[in-house]
This record gives C-alpha cells, sequence and structure tokens, in this order.
C-alpha cells in the first residue's frame, strides 16, 4: 500500500525471460536500459551467468511483450514457462562442435604452414596456400557461425556487439587471404585465422560451460523432492499420485526415512524430523499434531501424516532454488577486467585500421598496400595478449590452488575474492566436521559396548549412528525381539536382558541442560547418559587468526540453537549467530551487500545454497552436499581451513599479476601500433609480433605457479 495516498499498489508479475546473444557488460546494460523504459516495467535484472532477465511487471503486460522488446535491441529472446531449461546445455553442446571444428582445421593448417616458413616458393607455395584454403574455408564457414549469425543480428537491428568486430576482422583476414592465393602472394594468414576463431571459442565454451553448472545446481536442488505422494482418500484408501496433482489440504502418508513432498501441518503421527536440507544441523527435531513440517524433511524413525497447506512451487525448497537462481544477478553487476577493456578496445583499433586504410589511399599507395597495411594494424593489435591477461593468470593461479587441494570453478571469484571485506562460516560440516561425535556416556564393559552397538545399528537416527561410528569395528551381540518405538527409541531383549537405547526420559535419565544426548540401559546396569558434541577442524583455531591479521572479522552464522553456537564462537573468539534459516542468511547477506560489503560466504549444506550463490564469492568443502559444491566459487578438500586464508592470499597475488599483464599488453600496442599505422610492418610480422606479446603475458602469469605453495 502506498502510506501516502492509503491506495494499494497494483500486483506485480515476475517474468523470466531467456535471451540469447549476450556477450558483456555493454549488452547487459543495453537490456536493462530499454526495460526500464517501457512502461509496466518495474524492475529488470539481467542474470548474465544463466542468460536470463527477471522482470517484475504489471499484470497486463505480457512476457511476450517484454520478449519483443529484447529482440528489437538485436537478441533472441523467449519467455521461460519451464522450471528447469536446458538452454545452457544445448548452448555448450553446440560451442563443443564448432571449437572441435576449429581446433582441427587450426592443427591441420598450421601443419602446412611450416612447409611455407620452411622456405617453400613458387609452385610448392602456392599448392600449400590452396590445400590451407580448403581446409580454412568451411571450417570458418561452419565454426564462424557463432560469431557471423549474432554480429548480423545486431547490425539488422541497428547496434553492434563484441561480435561484431571479431566477424570483421576473421572475414577481412580470411578474403585478403584467399586474394594472395589466388594472385600467388608471398603471404597468406589462414593460419592465423582458424587460430584465432579456435582460441575465441574455447573461450565461449568455457564461459557456457560454467553457466550450465550454475543451472544444475538449481536442478540438483529441485531433485531432492520426491516426484509421487501416497495420498489418503476421502473413503480412508491410499493411492499413490503425482506430487502435481496434488492440492492444499490433502493428507500425505509419509513413510519413515522417506522426504516430504508437501510443505504442511502434522495431522497425526510422532517422529523425530531430520531437517538438514533446510537447517543444515544434523540433529533431529521431534514433531507431532499441529506441527509444521516442510518438504525436503525426513522423519527418521516413524511415520507421518501430513496435510498439504504448500505444493510444488509454493513450497520453501522451491523458494531457496529461486533465491539461488535470483541471487546469481547480484554478480553480473562485476564484470570481469577483459570485458571492460575490451568495450574500449575493439572501436579504437578498427578505426585505426579503417583510417589507415584511406589515409594510405589518399598518400597515393594502391588498394593492395591499403589493405595490407591496414590488415597489419588489425593482426598487430589482436586482443591475444589482452584477452589472455586475465584467464592465463586465473588458470595458472587456479592450478597452483589445486596442488594445495582447493579447486577453483569459476576463474573471475579469484577477482571477487580480492575484494571481500566480511567473511561468514556457516557451523556444521564447514567450521565443524559432518556429523556429531560421542564426547561421553560410552561404556567401557566389552559386553556392555556389544550391546549398546548391537541396538545403534539397527537404527538410522544420526546419533544412534554417532554412536556406531565412535564404537568402531567391534561385534555386536544377539538381539532379539527388536522393534523401535515411534518417537521413543529401539527396545530389545539382549543375552536375555531388556535393553534400551533413545529418548533420555524414555530410558529413565534426566538429561538436564546437556542439548543434545541420548540414553542407553542394559537389564539392571545402571543407564548412561551419551552426550554428543561438534568436531572442530583440527586447524579452525589456528585459521581464524590468520584471516583476523588479514583484517577480517569471522562472524559464524548456523541454523543451530543458541547454545551450541556460541560454545563454538567462544572456541574460535569470534562472533556468533544462531537459528537462521536459509532465507535468514540470504537476508544477512543482502543486508551486508546494502550496507557497501563484500560478502565471502563459507558453507557446505543445500541449506546453504542461496547465501553461497548471493556472496560476493563462495566457498565450500568436498563434503558438502552437490547443491552446496554448484554454488560454490572454490571447493577446499581435505580437513583444513586453513585453506581460506591461503585462497584469499593467492587470488591477490594472481590479481596483482593481471594488473601488470595489462600494463605489458597495453604498452605493446603503444609501441607497435604506430609501427604498423606507418607501414613498417608487414602482416607476417605483425604475427610474429602478436605472438609474442603473447608469450611475455604468459611467462609473466607461470610466476603464479609458486603463488600457493
Amino acid at each position: 500500500m502506498n502510506v501516502a495516498t492509503g491506495i494499494a499498489a497494483a500486483p506485480l508479475a515476475e517474468s523470466r525471460i531467456a535471451v540469447e546473444g549476450m556477450r558483456c557488460a555493454g549488452c547487459i546494460a543495453r537490456i536493462e536500459r530499454a526495460l526500464g523504459t517501457l512502461s509496466g516495467v518495474a524492475s529488470a535484472r539481467v542474470n548474465f551467468a544463466a542468460h536470463l532477465v527477471m522482470v517484475h511487471h504489471a499484470t497486463d503486460l505480457s512476457a511476450d511483450a517484454i520478449s519483443a522488446t529484447i529482440e528489437q535491441l538485436g537478441f533472441r529472446a523467449h519467455a521461460v514457462r519451464e522450471e528447469v531449461a536446458s538452454a545452457a546445455h544445448d548452448e555448450s553442446r553446440s560451442l563443443a562442435k564448432a571449437t572441435a571444428v576449429a581446433g582441427f582445421a587450426a592443427m591441420n593448417v598450421m601443419l602446412l604452414s611450416v612447409a611455407i616458413w620452411s622456405g617453400a616458393e613458387g609452385a610448392t607455395r602456392d599448392l600449400f596456400h590452396w590445400l590451407s584454403a580448403l581446409i580454412a574455408l568451411p571450417a570458418i564457414a561452419y565454426a564462424g557461425r557463432v560469431f557471423f549469425i549474432s554480429a548480423a543480428r545486431a547490425l539488422r537491428r541497428g547496434h553492434t556487439n563484441m561480435d561484431v568486430p571479431i566477424s570483421i576482422g576473421l572475414l577481412l583476414t580470411t578474403a585478403m587471404s584467399l586474394y594472395e592465393t589466388a594472385t600467388g602472394g608471398a603471404h597468406a594468414y589462414f593460419d592465423g585465422a582458424v587460430m584465432l576463431l579456435f582460441f575465441l571459442l574455447g573461450g565461449r565454451l568455457l564461459d557456457s560451460m560454467m553457466r550450465a553448472r550454475a543451472a544444475d545446481g538449481v536442478t540438483a536442488l529441485l531433485r531432492r523432492i520426491p516426484d509421487s505422494a501416497t495420498v489418503i482418500a476421502g473413503d480412508g484408501r491410499t493411492i499413490t499420485l503425482p506430487v502435481a496433482r496434488l492440492v492444499p489440504g490433502a493428507l500425505v502418508l509419509v513413510a519413515a526415512g522417506e522426504r516430504i513432498c508437501v510443505d504442511g501441518v502434522v495431522a497425526s503421527g510422532t517422529a523425530q524430523v531430520d531437517r538438514a536440507l533446510v537447517t543444515g544441523e544434523s540433529v533431529p527435531e521431534k514433531v507431532s499434531q499441529g506441527d509444521q513440517v516442510l518438504a525436503g524433511t525426513i522423519p527418521v524413525d516413524a511415520p507421518l501424516t501430513v496435510r498439504a497447506t504448500a505444493i510444488g512451487a509454493d513450497t520453501i525448497i522451491a523458494e531457496i532454488a529461486r533465491m539461488m537462481e535470483s541471487a546469481g544477478q547480484g554478480k553480473s553487476r562485476y564484470v570481469r577486467i577483459a570485458d571492460r577493456a575490451a568495450r574500449l578496445y575493439a572501436p579504437v583499433v578498427h578505426s585505426l585500421a579503417a583510417l589507415s586504410f584511406i589515409g594510405w589511399l589518399l598518400a597515393g599507395a594502391g588498394v593492395h598496400q591499403s589493405v595490407m597495411i591496414a590488415v597489419a594494424v588489425l593482426i598487430i593489435t589482436c586482443p591475444c595478449a589482452l584477452g589472455l591477461a586475465v584467464p592465463i593468470a586465473q588458470v595458472v593461479a587456479s592450478g597452483a590452488l589445486m596442488r594445495r587441494g582447493v579447486l577453483v570453478k569459476d576463474g573471475a571469484a579469484l577477482e571477487r575474492l580480492t575484494e571481500v571485506d566480511t567473511i561468514l562460516f556457516d557451523k556444521t560440516g564447514t567450521v565443524t566436521m559432518a556429523g556429531l561425535k560421542p564426547i561421553g556416556g560410552l561404556p567401557d564393559d566389552p559386553a556392555e559396548r556389544c550391546a549398546l552397538i548391537a541396538l545403534a545399528r539397527a537404527s538410522t537416527h544420526p546419533l544412534a549412528r554417532a554412536i556406531a561410528d565412535g564404537l568402531g569395528a567391534i561385534e555386536a551381540a544377539d538381539a532379539i525381539d527388536l522393534r523401535e518405538q515411534p518417537g521413543m527409541g529401539l527396545v530389545a531383549v539382549i543375552d536375555g536382558k531388556p535393553a534400551r537405547l533413545g529418548r533420555p526420559d524414555w530410558v529413565g535419565v534426566p538429561a538436564g541442560e546437556v542439548q543434545t544426548a541420548t540414553a542407553f540401559r542394559w537389564g539392571d546396569r545402571p543407564a548412561r547418559l551419551i552426550r554428543f558434541a561438534d568436531t572442530l577442524r583440527a586447524d579452525a583455531p589456528a585459521a581464524m587468526p590468520r584471516l583476523k591479521a588479514m583484517g577480517f572479522a569471522p562472524i559464524l552464522v548456523s541454523g543451530d540453537r543458541y547454545a551450541p553456537v556460541a560454545a563454538i564462537a567462544a572456541r574460535l573468539g569470534i562472533m556468533g549467530v544462531a537459528g537462521l534459516s536459509p532465507a535468514a542468511k540470504f537476508a544477512l547477506i543482502e543486508r551486508q551487500a546494502a550496507a557497501g560489503k563484500r560478502v565471502l560466504m563459507v558453507g557446505d549444506g543445500l541449506n546453504d545454497g542461496p547465501a553461497l550463490k548471493r556472496a560476493h564469492a563462495a566457498m565450500a568443502p568436498a563434503t558438502a552436499s552437490d547443491v552446496g559444491q554448484l554454488a560454490a566459487d572454490l571447493v577446499f578438500f581435505g580437513e583444513e581451513l586453513g585453506a581460506v586464508p591461503t585462497a584469499i592470499i593467492t587470488a591477490r597475488r594472481t590479481m596483482a599479476v593481471v594488473r601488470q599483464n595489462f600494463a605489458l599488453a597495453i604498452g605493446y600496442n603503444l609501441l607497435a601500433v604506430p609501427l604498423a599505422i606507418a607501414g613498417q610492418v608487414t602482416p607476417l610480422i605483425a604475427a610474429i609480433a602478436m605472438s609474442g606479446s603473447s608469450l611475455i603475458v604468459v611467462a609473466n602469469a607461470l610466476r603464479l605457479a609458486r603463488a600457493a605453495r
């Protein structure tokens, strides 16, 4: 409602528009600017990673009309009506084919070029030129379609994009090579054309593959929900239906160990529910009639009957997936260094080539000489060194980190990692090791240990599994009449004596203020209270001072209760925040971002997915859930939390080398371009100089191989 007028605001619809052809920050700005002026659009944000535009608009404005506006800018656009689209994977497959063709052609043309460089002349040289043309022309026509179609579409709409200068360079180099071949010239540049095409396609393929992996993170999350449900009909019969056919109010029967497929309220039954998918904590919580349960959680010890209140896209787990998808949009503001430079580079270079051609033509040089000088300008200013400045440093640094047990999934994350000023750590599975360990109460007597493990191995409860792991590989006693008391625990007869393992009050032991515990009684022996605690990663107490010395103030964030969170935070000497749901963690990072902070989120659980995606940079341990690993930018192996400061230090060194590489690339162009414009450089010398500048940049980046040692 508008407070000033007291009039309720008109409801807004949300549309997801898939856009093909976005290549740089200029594309993003044009789309957002055009949609911002469209009547009925409240907001429009581009998710560059997913090639989606999220638009909030008036209900009387259709998604098709929004798509038409985007297409007027020279892009292909359509509304996404399916929850999971495979467009990113389709694009990756298409780019992989084009890259393979260009690579095959480049290898063969380079082999032919070796003979020419070795001194072949006359008819032999002409033969090799024609053979190169026969290989290069079809390859350029097929593999170059990625750039030619995009450039043509933009030009038809009266716009330009990064594919326009790329297409001009490829076509002009190919045309001049064909002319030189047809007229018996000494030089042709088919090798340069196909090599340039191969490297351009390779970079675009890697970008597409990363976007496909980002989409997989959301897909993996949604796949955790069952596709079908057992429903109690009005006449009491149970029938199996697809979840998509359920309606609010349906009674869903959930067996022990089965994931709940809807958000709802417990209609009947009592059970311990594993909420790790939502909270990240492994300790189950007791629910009974009237309590709320969420899709994706699991009753571990007894069945439940749940009355559905939200289904499919309306569930909390679907909302988490949407948060993960929309969170990726925040990263679209951080344009890669190479893209920012390329926006200025392309028009300047091609203007210089055109002016060189016109100037020499007016000065009396022939068309052939003027074109050759223009081609030399284009080749010598080829953005190879500039384009390699960032990725080669990222590749070398990523290799160095990999040797230290840190996998860098996206090289651009190293740039973002240098910008973070706030670090948030999840507790369970990140600062602590996954799962709980018994810290007191386990029996010393061998017979009693055998009796206890007989019950522990018979249960799927997380605490029972922790007991079984803690006792190790000992032989279990024979248990008869073993059965489970729903919501309570296990009961059996072992060696003629009754035995119980479960809730302390059921076994007959007061738990007092112990937060996480179970109890065991065997025969007339005293009942045992078995207590559990999180286990810190071995180097966690040492990693926090390292981060503090680097200027950070780490914060522990968790969905767990206050007491265990406060205890872990105190041991680490950092601040802790407890009881945070996935949405609350997401909102915390949103508030930090609004305050100008750039957050590094370190988490492991599927429930951390939205926070990992929304953070400026994200890390996850290798033990993290599939979605946690997919949402993170970096994944560290082993049990050392020191990987976090190591990654930050390496990222800072990487960006220093990147800046040096840019200085080298720009310095090369400042020296070489005037010589080419003056006609002092042939295309062959230009190609050698261009390659030399790239080698200098590569050699400088190789110093990073020692960065993470």
